[in-house]
């Protein structure tokens, strides 16, 4: 690429790192912005623009396509990507070297500086366009974008033109959304793509398996022929990426990961990746016995889990179940960090596990009606299985919250309020997690360590998933993701911390700590 034309001056303060998107609408017009503020997201991208000559627009609906124009504080994505303009650094892509070279800034400053980062990803679209041969009247015209669009992803065929289809559609769509209190618009407009030789990369092929999906096949290194256990288990995971880059990951044989199923989160579509007969690497110990659902986005980011991505995913989910006889309830429609042995964080706290349920079917529960991923606030009014899990204990402690029916009404309030007032808790009659985590521990308090089993240690699961707001796998056997949740709480409340639960860690969990 011929020398960086000269531009304004970059003494740029870095843009906030980490920004959360925090609504998206669809325009049929153009949205009227707020005045930007020095150093803002609008600034980035229009100096970026200007300075490498890529239009304003496409820029911002490429990195929105990426990342939702959400820095992540400079963590990776799953396949290695950076920042707002996901620059990626893998064995297939390096868009965050070829950015550093284009630009002459450090890597460190394009993985963490927002603004760097947009600069790095203007330039390698710039890069992609000038490689296309690409003269300055097209380079103004937009529709003349897309195979450089189409390089940018990293992928090639028709996953690049799933990727580039998914660019054009925000621009023909619009989009305005709100980035850390700032608000980014791009302007909706009639778009004619010039594909080139990708007007005959679409995806068409269907799923063997799932009628409604499309077929992607994965890398044969990323998931093994055949099974080794029966089906017992659906597992939910978030990509830590966009649709586009996760299926071109996932056909890379450097990945060794794979998912039978990736959703998009914009309109739900589905693409099936390994058939159901076969073992996909997404779960580890739990591979041989599921099928693993990715879903696009991040966990930290609840703007990627549109009602659309939900009843698109439930749809799925029910049909597995059904297919397979796999009973719909919250002991085997999983989250990734569920999954015994696993050290994700997936779904995360965004994810709505009780609607999500819903829409399955399921009873939003768990075979023993007490044990769930996640214990969500219930109060006055609340329904669902929580609702009768909360009841069943505080009968079961003597307090009277009357029939098990899932109901929130009078009475549960009533017991509930008893039973905080009787543990020194704010008596509110609002179950927070200070509250799930006594009743949930409530009972014996024997002494338990590593290797030790049993309905106690039950308890113990759940209180202290209760507690961490994380889940630890409800199994019964103190094992070593149960003695590291001892140990975390043990350290967050001030005790002892050797991992063994005698009195005095049993007393603050019993007290709501």
């Amino acid at each position: 690429m011929p020398p960086r034309p000269a531009g304004p001056t970059r003494g740029r303060a870095a843009v906030l790192a980490s920004l959360t998107v925090t609504a998206l609408v669809a325009t049929g017009h153009p949205a009227s912005a707020a005045p930007a503020a020095p150093d803002s997201l609008n600034q980035a991208f229009a100096r970026a623009a200007e300075e490498y000559g890529v239009p304003r627009d496409l820029l911002t609906a490429v990195g929105y396509g990426e990342t939702h124009l959400n820095g992540h504080g400079g963590l990776p994505s799953q396949d290695n990507g950076y920042g707002v303009m996901h620059l990626v650094s893998n064995p297939s892509n390096r868009s965050l070297e070829k950015a550093a070279a284009l630009t002459g800034e450090a890597v460190a400053e394009l993985r963490r500086d927002t603004g760097t980062n947009i600069l790095g990803g203007a330039a390698v679209l710039r890069s992609h366009a000038d490689a296309l041969g690409m003269d300055a009247a097209e380079r103004a015209d937009i529709d003349a974008w897309y195979p450089a669009v189409a390089r940018y992803s990293g992928a090639e065929g028709s996953v690049a033109a799933l990727y580039a289809d998914t660019v054009y559609t925000f621009l023909a769509e619009g989009l305005r959304t709100t980035v850390g209190g700032e608000r980014v618009s791009v302007t909706s407009r009639p778009v004619s793509p010039e594909k080139g030789p990708l007007a005959k990369a679409d995806v068409t092929a269907l799923s063997p398996d799932y009628p409604p999906a499309l077929w992607v096949a994965a890398n044969a290194a990323n998931y093994a022929t055949g099974r080794t256990a029966t089906v017992d288990k659906v597992v939910i995971h978030v990509t830590q990426g966009s649709y586009a880059g996760t299926i071109s990951w996932f056909q890379n044989p450097v990945s060794q990961v794979s998912s039978h199923y990736v959703v998009r989160s914009s309109d739900g579509q589905i693409t099936q990746m390994v058939r159901d007969k076969d073992t996909a690497y997404h779960a580890r110990s739990a591979n041989a016995s599921s099928l693993g659902i990715e879903h696009e986005g991040f966990v930290d980011d609840p703007s990627w889990f549109t009602d659309t991505m939900y009843r698109s995913s439930a749809a799925l989910t029910k049909y597995l179940c059904d297919r397979y006889g796999i009973p719909k309830d919250r002991t085997h429609v999983i989250g990734h960090s569920e999954a015994p042995g696993n050290d994700h964080t997936d779904p995360g706290v965004n994810w709505n596990w009780t609607y999500y349920m819903q829409l399955v079917g399921g009873t939003g529960g768990s075979a023993d009606g007490l044990s769930f991923g996640a214990y969500t606030t219930q109060s006055s009014g609340s329904t669902g299985a929580q609702v009768t899990a909360l009841q069943t204990l505080l009968n079961q402690q003597g307090y009277e919250a009357g029939t098990a029916d899932g109901i929130f009404g009078p009475t549960t309030k009533s017991a509930v309020q008893a039973f905080q007032t009787a543990r020194g808790l704010s008596a509110d009659g609002t179950v927070g997690p200070k509250t799930w985590t006594a009743l949930l521990s409530a009972g014996t308090t024997p002494v338990l360590t590593k290797g030790s089993s049993g309905d106690a240690v039950k308890r113990l699961q759940r209180a202290l998933t209760a507690a961490l707001g994380t889940t630890v796998s409800v199994d019964g056997a103190f094992g070593t993701a149960t003695d590291t949740a001892v140990r975390s709480y043990q350290s967050s409340r001030g005790l002892s911390v050797d991992g063994s639960v005698g009195p005095n860690t049993w007393a603050a969990l019993q007290s709501g700590r």
